[in-house]
């Protein structure tokens, strides 16, 4: 890199999750572009001076394309809102647009499978089920979206990893939270990550290439079931 910074984008910059992504990022000493739509650029006020904003929908290809230019790695909030495709425009266009070479780092939740063997309780299940329909016929989200979006990250050949979250809470870092190939791992049964630590993982997974190609589905680290069989590191 030439002795400059590393340089990463935050593609979903304004939400909870962006946010602390952007605070990780700067903690590290990481040079930092955050994408957001116009109207929420306020909610980045707090980086004022230490990050560079591009405004635009994260669907907008050349949005994307402007945003990811020069850099060594990109975190994306993959959100299916909408019917519109909305998740899978995102995540097109950072496939697409990222320069050869940089780490893409994608974030999702357990529902996603890339090889069909993770095995999810009933509460998910029954969830899925119902949420699904009912979250598409009001027009607020798509599920399939996020899972089309996911299925384009798992067939690129890019330098990806996504990252499949448990259910979140806020509340102070308790660490890196643990991780499996699989849903249905005993580590994961307490299905709750602080939302801090989930964006502490994303982070992190920039500079852990042997999470390069892999989905990992995470928990947090002091959670019962992670303290109970989470193997040592």
């Amino acid at each position: 890199m030439d002795g400059r910074p590393f340089r990463v984008c935050v593609v979903g910059a304004s939400g909870k999750l962006g946010r602390y992504m952007i605070r990780h990022a700067l903690d590290r000493g990481y040079e930092v572009v955050g994408v957001c739509r116009e109207q929420s650029v306020g909610k980045l006020a707090e980086f004022a001076g230490r990050i560079t904003v591009v405004p635009g929908a994260t669907d907008d290809r050349q949005v994307i394309r402007r945003a990811v230019a020069g850099c060594d790695g990109v975190l994306t909030v993959l959100v299916p809102w909408g019917v519109k495709g909305y998740s899978t425009g995102t995540a097109q266009a950072v496939l697409d647009h990222a320069p050869p070479g940089a780490r893409l780092v994608f974030s999702c939740g357990w529902h996603i499978t890339r090889d069909g063997q993770d095995v999810y309780g009933l509460g998910l299940r029954v969830f899925l089920k119902v949420f699904g329909p009912l979250a598409r016929l009001a027009r607020f989200a798509d599920l399939a979206d996020q899972v089309e979006a996911c299925r384009r990250v798992f067939a690129s050949d890019t330098r990806w990893t996504v990252v499949r979250g448990s259910n979140l809470e806020e509340g102070e870092s308790q660490g890196l939270p643990v991780w499996s190939r699989h849903v249905g791992d005993p580590a994961l049964k307490s299905n709750l990550t602080r939302r801090v630590d989930f964006a502490l993982f994303m982070v992190a997974a920039l500079a852990d290439d042997e999470l390069v190609h892999e989905a990992p589905a995470i928990v947090g680290c002091r959670t019962p079931s992670a303290l109970a069989h989470a193997q040592p590191a």
